[in-house]
């Protein structure tokens, strides 16, 4: 599978429709064989990889099943920022690379990198589609790409609701990182200037209603509502990305989009969940990982290994078995609830994200 290129023609909605029905129909203990045999392959694998390998007690390549990736431990992000992010891309993969390299917000210190294959970007964009559809988001409507730009992966956004969903796409600048240093640094009133220049910019592209859909962050919505609330009201939806989001919040959104939609994602750099509808009347926000790729475990806090009972609340474990990416046993820095998709999911979800402040995650920010 080969990610369209966002200026050239996109994948059909029924070829993105078939690649999730394949996906989700996928035995995960194969796939989890044959993914980490070709990151530990000597020859053709990823050079980090295949170098942690010769450390190990055992031969990676003899893991058969999802559950021994537990005998990997757990992945340091510090790998990420700290190792070249080709190194982790298996070397069957054509060199020279030609691809970006994203970031993610450096919320815990200096930012993660990872190299996106155009493979990597194709199973990322289709099952953003799948959230669209799922989430009522119709297609060929324009949207408004609120969201952290430049090396951040959200705001690839803008080719996923143009590209596979056939919108328009508007964008605004976002550095997440400049208004996290203002907070961090005491200086508040900077920080506050900053959102009003957000805002600016999203109330301009809104004004005359040439947008249907938003998507930006809880953060930056909850000041648009308290800025102009009408322009909210003018939207046929609001797709939100972010972790500050409680229930009582959400049901506020609800209530300001006076009957648009409001859709939810979870993820990172490396790892991505898709939204699932909210239950309960907003008592619970569930998402499903973007599977076989990427699968999301909760577990104890404490050990950082067991999982927790169906409903419990644990930290997050994301596993990223991708063919050009594998990062097991990923502990988040977010709790949630442990959730089962209902029937014709695979996988564990996760339901209720918010920070989990035990591990010191720093300044949320706008994000």
């Amino acid at each position: 599978m080969t990610a369209p290129d966002p200026a050239g023609p996109a994948l059909t909605a029924a070829e993105c429709d078939a690649m999730v029905d394949r996906w989700l129909a996928t035995d995960l203990d194969t796939w989890t064989r044959d993914v980490v045999r070709r990151h530990f392959d000597p020859a053709t694998g990823s050079p980090y990889w295949v170098r942690a390998a010769q450390a190990l007690p055992f031969d990676p390549r003899d893991i058969t099943r999802y559950d021994q990736l537990a005998e990997l431990g757990p992945t340091d992000l510090d790998l990420l920022r700290h190792n070249d992010p080709a190194d982790f891309v298996p070397l069957a993969v054509p060199r020279p690379l030609a691809g970006r390299v994203w970031d993610s917000g450096g919320t815990t210190g200096s930012p993660c990198r990872v190299f996106y294959t155009p493979d990597m970007i194709a199973h990322r964009g289709v099952w953003r589609r799948w959230s669209f559809v799922t989430e009522g988001f119709e297609p060929h409507r324009r949207w408004l790409q609120a969201t952290p730009t430049g090396p951040h992966l959200i705001g690839n956004g803008a080719w996923e609701v143009s590209g596979l969903h056939g919108g328009v796409a508007y964008t605004i600048d976002m550095d997440p990182r400049w208004v996290k240093l203002l907070i961090g640094t005491g200086r508040l009133a900077e920080a506050a200037d900053y959102t009003d220049h957000l805002l600016n910019q999203i109330l301009d592209v809104l004004g005359g209603g040439r947008i249907d859909y938003l998507n930006t962050t809880p953060a930056l919505l909850k000041a648009m509502l308290r800025r102009d609330p009408e322009a909210v009201a003018r939207l046929r939806g609001v797709r939100l990305s972010g972790t500050q989001l409680s229930p009582a919040l959400y049901r506020r959104f609800v209530a300001a989009l006076d009957g648009g939609v409001c859709g939810l994602s979870y993820g990172n750099t490396f790892g991505n969940a898709a939204g699932l509808p909210v239950e309960r009347g907003g008592d619970l926000m569930p998402y499903t990982p973007n599977y076989p790729q990427v699968t999301m475990a909760v577990v104890d806090r404490a050990d950082g290994r067991t999982v927790v009972p169906l409903g419990a609340i644990g930290r997050v474990r994301l596993t990223v078995l991708h063919r050009d990416l594998f990062l097991p046993n990923v502990l988040e820095r977010d709790e949630a609830i442990r959730h089962r998709p209902a029937t014709g999911f695979p996988a564990d979800g996760v339901a209720n994200v918010r920070p989990l402040a035990a591990v010191g995650t720093g300044v949320e920010g706008l994000y």
